[in-house]
């Protein structure tokens, strides 16, 4: 089995493949402080709870941004599977050229997007990713990385909100019943919910004007889900997208 690991600022995904088939994925918080043996004990249990014996994982590829704890999981990895994991980086064969103006700018896990939504719709293509930060990423019908944007991610703005605001309580990210609430909590699920689908369709909507083609539209991420049903013109709903695009840049790097 390969595993794909995803190391976020918030969350590390992970996630096991038989071939070209998922068979199980899980998420553990991303805590930087957190020891190599302490990472060993926490992987191994998510392992067990899917029902799979690390003796099964015969090889690993992972994307980090988060430069901390990378060396740590791939030590992890090493003493808890026996096996050197692939890190998606500099020299890594993608097959997308990076146009940014420095690619070494370039989160792992944008470019790894890039890849799945390639591999998945063709070019040219726009992936959001709601994550700790919502990314916005432009890939041309030529496999050309053009850029994108960056905005705060919705639970940032959730927590910033209740953090900043004294009487205002901390509430689910979620779409309320109706557009106008008629209490506080109702009043910033709208204001959040809506704003944010506000913002996702008007910048894609810009981006659609600058990206020539007629570009498709994937989105992936945790909050993929619950704002996808009021996004317009979205092509495709992928929450596994990240994983997925790892396993397509390990056949491409796959050690001979």
């Amino acid at each position: 089995m390969l595993l794909v690991v995803d190391v976020g600022n918030t969350q590390t995904v992970f996630g096991l493949y038989e071939g070209d088939s998922l068979k199980a994925d899980g998420r553990l918080s991303t805590h930087h402080h957190r020891s190599t043996d302490e990472w060993a004990i926490e992987v191994a249990g998510l392992l067990d709870l899917k029902g799979i014996s690390p003796r099964a994982v015969d090889a690993a590829i992972m994307s980090s941004v988060v430069p901390p704890l990378t060396g740590t999981l791939v030590e992890t990895i090493r003493d808890l599977f026996g096996i050197e994991a692939l890190q998606v980086g500099p020299g890594t064969k993608t097959g997308i050229k990076i146009l940014y103006e420095n690619p070494l700018e370039v989160g792992a896990d944008r470019i790894v997007n890039s890849v799945a939504a390639l591999a998945r719709v063709g070019g040219p293509v726009i992936v959001v990713d709601f994550g700790t930060a919502t990314t916005f990423d432009a890939i041309t019908a030529r496999a050309e990385y053009l850029g994108g944007l960056i905005v705060p991610g919705l639970q940032i703005s959730a927590d910033s909100l209740f953090s900043r605001a004294a009487r205002l309580p901390r509430v689910e990210v979620r779409k309320p019943p109706r557009l106008i609430g008629r209490n506080t909590v109702h009043s910033i699920q709208s204001g959040l919910y809506h704003g944010y689908v506000c913002l996702i369709n008007g910048v894609l909507d810009l981006m659609r004007v600058e990206l020539e083609g007629g570009p498709k539209v994937i989105v992936t991420g945790g909050l993929s889900r619950v704002l996808a049903g009021d996004l317009k013109g979205v092509d495709l709903v992928e929450p596994h997208l990240t994983l997925d695009g790892l396993r397509i840049i390990y056949g491409k790097n796959r050690p001979a």
